[in-house]
């Protein structure tokens, strides 16, 4: 990722010192709030895409540098909403804000980073990077509830896997891209090319998130998160989709029932691992990553270029 950093250096510092603009308050605790959340944020990885989405497809601008920080004051938002609704303690190695401030100011939180995000755009009329960002607030939301209604009844199919992650995952760095090429382009084709290659990394770049909780030597310690959380993902419903019913049975019951036990936990990830479904997970997830890498090669060859394509690998190889 190293290498999509140093071509950027300049617009990233520029678009920093915007977001951090944007989240100022003046209400005390929310500034305080506010400032922690700037300072424990994660890699920008969607406001890269951004920058250089509008790079390869022209000059970066004002525009751009306000539709990055509008994709991650959306992002944010979302993440802070998500610590609340998983009642989750820790975000990116740090206490999440849910932790720190409770309910609450956690969802106060979540809707004002949103106001500014649509502020920041309705004050400059930037119409269109908001319509490209609404569309996406408005998927995350029903991937989310899609996932919560078939969660409760263990009756996720792959169709219904992709249409989740499709929505909740992938839609805000296809919006994150297709934004980035609108601010450096009226070509309304090149911009649909780069929401579908911001949609296929998105997905991979899921896959890849969900394959940590499974452990293999290329992914790290299995944790066991999801399967306590009672989300099938892909390895899972690929390996309830193979087994037979007696076996479908049982890892259905433990995970209904015992999805808390550690026992249950590592008899499900060891049937998994057995069943083949993290090697069908690798091979879905390398296949999207092949389909976002074919967009970008379509383009002329350029740094632009080079840098998304290294930051699309690193979605697929990270550690973490």
């Amino acid at each position: 990722m190293s290498t999509s950093n140093q071509h950027i250096q300049k617009e990233l510092a520029a678009f920093e010192e915007l977001f951090k603009n944007a989240v100022k308050s003046n209400v005390p605790l929310l500034d305080r709030i506010l400032k922690y959340v700037v300072k424990t944020k994660g890699k920008q990885l969607r406001p890269m895409f951004v920058i250089l989405s509008a790079k390869l497809c022209g000059e970066v601008n004002e525009k751009t540098y306000r539709a990055a920080s509008l994709v991650e004051l959306l992002h944010t938002a979302t993440l802070v909403h998500d610590d609340v609704v998983d009642e989750a303690a820790e975000r990116r190695g740090y206490f999440s804000v849910y932790a720190l401030w409770k309910n609450k100011a956690s969802v106060l939180v979540g809707d004002y980073l949103l106001a500014k995000g649509l502020l920041l755009s309705l004050d400059n009329k930037d119409f269109s990077t908001l319509h490209i960002l609404s569309d996406a607030v408005s998927r995350m939301s029903e991937g989310e509830l899609l996932q919560l209604e078939k969660s409760r009844l263990l009756n996720i199919t792959e169709d219904d896997y992709f249409n989740i992650i499709r929505n909740k995952t992938a839609s805000l760095l296809a919006s994150a891209c297709a934004a980035g090429a609108d601010s450096s382009t009226d070509n309304i084709e090149l911009i649909e090319k780069m929401k579908m290659f911001g949609e296929y990394t998105g997905i991979a770049f899921q896959i890849k998130d969900d394959l940590f909780d499974y452990g293999t030597e290329d992914v790290g310690k299995p944790t066991g998160n999801d399967i306590k959380e009672k989300k099938l993902t892909l390895p899972l419903i690929y390996t309830l989709k193979n087994s037979d019913a007696s076996k479908r049975r049982t890892l259905k019951f433990l995970l209904k029932n015992s999805n808390r036990r550690k026992e249950s936990v590592q008899y499900i990830i060891q049937e998994v691992q057995q069943s083949g479904g993290i090697e069908y997970a690798v091979e879905k997830m390398n296949a999207y990553k092949t389909k976002a890498l074919d967009i970008l090669h379509q383009f002329p060859h350029s740094d632009a270029r080079d840098s998304l394509e290294s930051l699309v690998r690193y979605t697929t190889e990270r550690k973490r």
